[in-house]
């Protein structure tokens, strides 16, 4: 079902008055695409009935607002198909409003997407920063032994205990009401948040787990409990963990970020990712052979997977990092992600040339952007929210600027709103 069919299902279902309030605030907010563009979201998923379900959403300054959900069913691992569901949501939205599409990062969206761009040749398409950063996590415990054995023994200190109401009970003494699970959007970070606040309440643990109290329970006197006595009061078992922390806890700040409604991601996750490898680096003293293997299952998911020419042109464009001692002025790859970024983006010849020349103005802080009021915002305002400030001087390049800053870089307004959909969908 196309969205054509999809909105006279809506009409129907809806009514009268709840469709028209509901077109109005679509209205207002095409209104801010045409200004600032925006980025369609898509995430698929499947409802009790087993029915793969389709969301899709637009993202801008404005705020995040849902078009429709589609059935997906039948379409959903052709390639061909899922790239006419994304053609069409872009006809809606309009061509010249989109700047890129975001799904997930399935082989059959992938080729849908690379199908998109081909057709669409001013908008990119990019998979959800927010599903890579998850399938880093997977990677490290499939192919990081050390990892696999510590999630697997955190994940049975959890069960046993979550699947014991007394012994929460009991155990809620020592760590005063605190719990050993912290809920994330996906299931790898929850297994690091897990291992994260296993390690925060250690002392409880290893307490209760000595104490008189759980010795003499029924619990400590049973064979699979004094195995989990065995795990929480192995040493080697919490230096494990110190060591899956070091190098997860750098990510999870990306994780945070790229989930986050506080502000665009996009002008911020370039210099994070790196930050984050130099910081798991430090973590392991330097030492090549321990932090390298880390570093290679990263790069193989950001090379061929996440990195796209938006976050190097998002990286240049954004006066947080631009200012800034150890900014890549001279980074190959920045400088030629910013122009394969403009000439997709950009699709007058005549505009680029005025763009390259405001880059100077910008790169050395002449004009508007030589103002002290300049250099003082630069870090309490938001990137787009500073071009719009500081920008006049230069209005082809605060154009381009404002359109790649204001950018999101996860579908996580989609994944949010799969509860409220669910119940739409099995009605």
């Amino acid at each position: 079902m196309g969205y054509r069919d999809y909105f006279k299902s809506v009409k129907i279902e809806m009514g009268g008055t709840v469709l028209l309030k509901w077109v109005l605030i679509l209205k207002e907010f095409k209104e801010e695409w045409k200004r600032t563009s925006c980025t369609i979201m898509s995430d698929g998923w499947t409802d009790k009935k087993r029915r793969s379900i389709c969301n899709f959403l637009v993202n801008s300054p404005k705020g995040t607002v849902f078009l429709y959900s589609l059935d997906t069913s039948d379409i959903s691992k052709i390639a061909d198909k899922v790239f006419k569901m994304l053609d069409d949501v872009v006809e809606f939205v309009g061509e010249e409003n989109v700047v890129q599409v975001i799904t997930d990062n399935a082989a059959n969206f992938k080729a849908a997407g690379e199908l998109l761009m081909k057709k669409r040749e001013h908008l990119y398409w990019s998979p959800c920063a927010a599903h890579c950063i998850d399938l880093i996590f997977e990677d490290f415990e499939k192919h990081l032994k050390v990892h696999q054995i510590t999630i697997k023994k955190g994940r049975r200190i959890t069960t046993y205990i979550y699947g014991r109401a007394m012994l929460i009970s009991m155990l809620k003494k020592f760590t005063k009401g605190r719990d050993l699970i912290r809920p994330s959007m996906t299931r790898f970070a929850t297994s690091y948040l897990t291992l994260a606040c296993l390690h925060e309440l250690k002392a409880s643990l290893m307490s209760f787990f000595s104490s008189n109290e759980w010795k003499s329970s029924k619990f400590g006197t049973s064979i699979e409990g004094r195995k989990i006595e065995h795990v929480v009061l192995d040493s080697r078992f919490w230096k494990n963990v110190t060591t899956c922390l070091k190098v997860a806890a750098p990510l999870m700040v990306i994780l945070r970020l790229v989930d986050s409604d506080v502000k665009s991601a996009m002008g911020f996750i370039y210099e994070e990712m790196d930050s984050a490898k130099e910081k798991i680096k430090f973590n392991f003293n330097n030492i090549k052979k321990s932090y390298e293997p880390v570093w290679n299952i990263i790069d193989e998911r950001w090379n061929n997977q996440l990195h796209r020419p938006l976050h190097a042109a998002a990286y240049y464009l954004n006066p947080h990092m631009h200012y800034e001692p150890n900014f890549r002025n001279d980074d190959v790859e920045v400088n030629e992600g910013l122009y394969e970024c403009m000439k997709r983006l950009v699709k007058d010849v005549a505009e680029r040339k005025k763009i390259n020349l405001q880059l100077i103005e910008f790169h050395f802080a002449k004009g508007l952007f030589s103002m002290e009021n300049a250099k003082d915002c630069r870090k309490v305002m938001l990137p787009g929210e500073w071009w719009e400030m500081f920008g006049d001087g230069t209005p082809k390049l605060k154009r381009f600027a404002i359109r790649v800053l204001n950018l999101t870089c996860s579908s996580y307004g989609c994944e949010r709103n799969w509860s409220s959909f669910e119940m739409v969908h099995t009605k």
